[in-house]
């Protein structure tokens, strides 16, 4: 059987009312939702808040607003419990950080369906141990430097859908959906996208 038919099925039994095949799907999914939460926590909060509370928290919520979804399952499943987490990471920084919700809400309002974003120096850090050799770790602050800089000339919306493929590996359809856009408007911009990062990173290897 394919994974993606487990899933549907499993979806199924969940809407019935089997509470383990919430737990399955959701244990399935954990390790992409903990990658995008650990991406995407704000690093003022991660001495109070770590990946594994905003996950409890999202397994909580998705037990509680599962027949919300059953009604109207337009969104795949994944999506939906992706959004649940990203929910609870802006309500972990709103209560944390003290942030006002207007505030939070002006910085992820990237597209539609946007979440918390990736900041240019955390994805930066991600990239640099991509590129450089433990012998040359007293260069890595100085290409870090200039990846972020590189990262910083893209737009938001290139540099998210570089970070929900090469990071998420989230697929060009759900990048498409998450973000609203066309499928093949998503795959143009991520093939652009990283072919300018790639020669980046090219150039500095030099």
């Amino acid at each position: 059987m394919e994974d993606s038919d487990v899933v549907e099925q499993d979806v199924l039994k969940a809407c019935a009312g089997d509470t383990d095949s919430l737990t399955r799907l959701f244990s399935k999914f954990t390790p992409q939702l903990e990658r995008m939460v650990r991406l995407r926590l704000d690093p003022k909060l991660r001495a109070r808040v770590s990946a594994e509370d905003i996950l409890q928290q999202a397994y909580c919520e998705a037990l509680k607003r599962l027949p919300e979804y059953c009604l109207d399952q337009s969104m795949p499943f994944y999506l939906w419990l992706r959004f649940l987490a990203a929910q609870e990471l802006i309500n972990a920084r709103r209560h944390h950080l003290g942030v006002q919700k207007r505030s939070v809400e002006a910085e992820v309002s990237l597209n539609r369906g946007a979440l918390p974003q990736v900041d240019t120096a955390s994805l930066a850090r991600q990239l640099v141990g991509k590129i450089t050799s433990p012998t040359q770790a007293a260069l890595r602050s100085e290409v870090q430097l200039a990846i972020q800089r590189a990262l910083n000339e893209m737009e938001p919306i290139d540099r998210e859908i570089i970070v929900l493929r090469h990071f998420e590996h989230m697929s060009n359809n759900e990048v498409a959906q998450l973000l609203d856009l066309q499928k093949a408007t998503a795959s143009k911009r991520y093939v652009v996208a990283l072919k300018r990062l790639q020669t980046f990173m090219a150039d500095t290897d030099q």
